[in-house]
Formats: structure tokens, C-alpha cells, sequence
């Protein structure tokens, strides 16, 4: 019955999209996120679902959307650039093997992030992406959510669906999605116009904020605490009756600290000394490796290329309890230890120019949305929604790129996505811009000499 639903999800999308060809764009987005071919027993399987998505999006896109006005951004320069020296490296890679496998998807993350936002040419595809990919990655966090409420999760323990981590489905990184959702779905929910801005749309929306907030509880991923620190500084830029907010906000965390699992306190104590971590202890030793290495090797090594790393790990462990007990030195051998840091991840694997290709993609993107921001403050209420999505959409990206500090998220599609939209909205602002200031020329009055 669950591949013969999936299927008929699909096909739907498929049929739909034959009368608006940017449904399957969507159902692209889809299958993407949620993997839909590892949920299923046997029909989506064995099939290239993805593919076959893609190729219809593209040669939709290509036959049937009007093109006027269509320009490639710099950010897309960068992506395609970023695409051709992660291309380029493949030949010199240390690990041939493992740099293919990582390529085989990250080429398809970076094609898909630069086209996205040629298709995204209107306000309302823009609300039917987000809309696509908040419920896309809620299918997952909704379940991870009812789990953690149930059981209370553990790290590594909290089952999102499929055995496999890879993608949304691991831990840390939908911790990282989860939080860095919110100020998008907060947008969602004021201004989409998809679905009837009622009382059931905004009871489901903040049903799906407090499941993003549970999920870093039952993952016990300490980077969602840190996202948590990051996205309430935030959303206290934009806040109008801040000290309400602050006092909420205390009583909030006061009120949830007895309710957390025990697991979960003591394994977020970790955070305040990392020598006292072995986990910590080892990902700062990898990022001094690291350093090292591109000292030796500034084109990188190729995805993949952490596996030549061996560490010998120093781990202070306390004999007694109490705050003064004697400390063990304990040493351990660490060999093969991946990045565990996005800036590592491009740095080790791409080298300087991957670095700054990427570390300008991210940079390029804060500023745009910083200047939208500044421009559309003062709008009139017909455009607020652009200063908002910029706002949110910063503000996502800078989630993001805390996360991205103790995470290998430098290709995760989902976060790329974002980009596309971040491309779009700019692009869009400028067209009404354009437009506006000629009608203003068109209509103002001639004057005699």
C-alpha cells in the first residue's frame, strides 16, 4: 500500500503538471527531500525518479515558460564556477572511489540550485516552493516530533523513518533544518495565499514549530541548541515589543528545562568543554588536521579526502565527581574521522578556490537579502511580504551557516534550494522595480523648454 501511495502521489504530480509545467518542478523538490524511492518496498526502488523529474522540468521549462527578463545572477556564476572546479577536482582526487560517489549527488544539488530560479518568475511559485519544502521536511519532523514526545528519542537512537542517515533523515543535520525553517514558516503563515489564511492553517503552523523545536530534544544534536541561541537573537532584530519578547522568552526556557530528558542536559553540558568529549575533542582535532593539510595541498584533496587523516586524541576525563576532581588524560588512535564543519569540508576537499567560491556564494547571499531588506522596510503594504521573506530568508541563511560550523552541510540541496529563492526573490524585486520606475517615466508630465 505505501509504494502503490507514493506512486499515485506522483503520477498526480505528473498529470498536474502537464496543464502547469512548474508542478513538477515541485514534484522534483519532492522526491529530493523526502526520498520517497527509500521509503518504498519495491516500485521506486529501482526506478530514476529524480531523473526522469528533472528532465521534465528542464524541457518544461524550456518549451512552455516565457523567458523575457530571464538573466543569470552572479550567485548562479558562482554555483556553475563552484560546479566546474568540484568537476575538475575529480581527476586528482586521493580517494577516487569515495570523491565519485559524493559527486554523483552533488552535481545534481548544484545543476538544480542554478536552475530553480529561472523558473521561479512569480510571488505565488515562490510561496508553492516554500510551501513544497516545509512540508516536504515536516513529513519528517512531525514524525520525529510524535517520537519524541512518545519516547523522549536519544542520540542516534530516534528512528525518522528510514535506516539509512543520509539527507534530511540524519539527525543533526534536520536538527539544523528544523530550526532554520521557522522564520520561513512564520512567513508562510501570514503571507502565503495557496491556502485560505485561516485558523486551521495557523494551528498547523505552529504545530509544526513546536515539532521543529522537539526535534534537536529527541535527536540530542547539540548543534540544534546552538540554532535555538542563534534564531532567538534573531527574531529579537525584528521584534517590535522586544523586553515582552525577552520575558517570554525566559519564562519559555525555564519552563522546558525541568521537562527535558536527562540525556539530553547531560549531553548539552559537552558544549561548555570539548576536552571532556571525545566526539568534541576529535572534530577540533580533524579541523587542526585539516589546516595542515591544505597548508600542503591548498587545491584540496578531493572529496573524500578526510580518510587519510589519523589523530592522536587527548580526552580529559574526570576520576571523581565534583568540580575540582582529579582528571584522566585518556589517549586514543582516530583514523578515517570526517569533517563534522562545512568551512573544513570545502576547505579539505576543494581547496582555496572551492573555498572562496562557496564562502562568496554565502556572503553574496546575506548581503543581497540585508539590502532587500533596507530597501523594502518602508514599503507600501503590497510589498511588505518582500521585506519579510528577505528577512526570514536571512535569517535561515545565517542558521544555516552556524550549523554549517559543526556540520557538513556545504551541498545539502535543502539549503541550496533556499539559495535558488534567495536568487528568485532579488531578481523579482528588480523586475517590479524596472517596472515601476517606467510607468513613473511613462506618466510624468512634459515639460516646456
Amino acid at each position: 500500500m505505501r509504494d502503490l501511495a507514493f506512486v499515485g502521489f506522483l503520477a498526480l504530480l505528473l498529470g498536474f503538471g502537464l496543464k502547469r509545467p512548474f508542478i513538477i518542478v515541485l514534484g522534483y523538490v519532492y522526491i529530493d527531500l523526502v526520498s520517497p524511492q527509500r521509503l518504498s518496498y519495491h516500485l521506486l526502488s529501482s526506478v530514476p525518479i529524480s531523473l526522469i523529474f528533472f528532465a521534465a522540468a528542464l524541457l518544461a521549462w524550456i518549451a512552455v515558460d516565457p523567458k523575457d527578463g530571464t538573466r543569470f545572477s552572479v550567485r548562479q556564476v558562482l554555483m556553475t564556477l563552484l560546479l566546474g572546479w568540484a568537476g575538475w577536482t575529480l581527476k586528482d582526487s586521493d580517494f577516487p572511489l569515495d570523491a565519485a560517489e559524493k559527486w554523483d549527488w552533488v552535481w545534481k544539488t548544484l545543476v538544480f540550485a542554478i536552475f530553480l530560479p529561472l523558473t521561479l518568475r512569480t510571488k505565488l511559485r515562490m510561496e508553492a516552493l516554500l510551501i513544497f519544502m516545509i512540508l516536504g521536511a515536516g513529513s519528517i519532523i512531525i514524525t520525529g516530533g510524535i517520537k519524541t514526545l512518545g519516547s523522549g528519542g536519544g542520540y542516534g537512537v530516534l528512528n525518522l523513518g528510514v535506516t539509512n542517515n543520509a539527507g534530511l533523515y540524519e539527525g543533526s543535520t534536520i536538527s539544523a533544518v528544523a530550526i532554520a525553517m521557522i522564520p520561513l514558516i512564520l512567513w508562510t503563515m501570514k503571507y502565503q495565499t495557496i491556502f485560505a489564511q485561516d485558523r486551521m492553517v495557523k494551528a498547523f503552523g505552529w504545530a509544526l514549530i513546536f515539532a521543529c523545536l522537539l526535534i534537536p530534544i529527541g535527536t540530542e544534536a547539540r548543534t540544534g541548541l546552538v540554532c535555538i541561541a542563534v534564531l532567538a537573537v534573531l527574531l529579537l532584530r525584528d521584534s517590535k515589543r522586544r523586553i515582552l519578547y525577552l520575558g517570554l522568552l525566559a519564562a519559555a526556557g525555564a519552563a522546558a528545562v525541568p521537562l527535558l530528558p536527562d540525556s539530553f542536559t547531560k549531553r548539552m553540558d559537552t558544549i561548555q568543554g570539548y576536552e571532556e568529549d571525545q566526539s568534541a575533542n576529535t572534530r577540533v582535532m580533524v579541523w587542526a588536521w585539516t589546516w595542515e593539510f591544505v597548508k600542503e595541498n591548498p587545491s584540496g584533496g578531493g572529496f573524500g579526502a578526510y580518510r587519510q587523516n589519523r589523530l592522536m586524541v587527548d580526552t580529559r576525563v574526570p576520576t571523581e565527581a565534583g568540580a575540582d576532581a582529579p582528571v584522566e588524560v585518556l589517549k586514543t588512535v582516530d583514523a578515517g574521522r570526517a569533517w563534522h564543519s562545512s568551512y573544513f569540508e570545502v576547505l579539505g576537499e576543494l581547496g582555496w578556490p572551492g573555498f572562496i567560491l562557496w564562502a562568496l556564494l554565502n556572503l553574496i547571499g546575506l548581503v543581497r537579502m540585508e539590502m532587500l531588506r533596507w530597501r523594502y522596510a518602508k514599503a507600501l503594504p503590497e510589498d511588505r511580504w518582500i521585506w519579510q521573506l528577505a528577512a526570514a530568508l536571512q535569517a535561515a541563511h545565517v542558521i544555516y551557516l552556524v550549523g554549517s560550523l559543526f556540520l557538513s552541510l556545504a551541498f545539502q540541496s535543502f539549503f541550496y534550494m533556499w539559495f535558488g529563492l534567495q536568487i528568485a526573490l532579488d531578481s523579482y524585486a528588480a523586475r517590479q522595480r524596472k517596472a515601476a520606475a517606467s510607468v513613473g517615466w511613462r506618466a510624468k508630465p512634459a515639460t516646456s523648454s
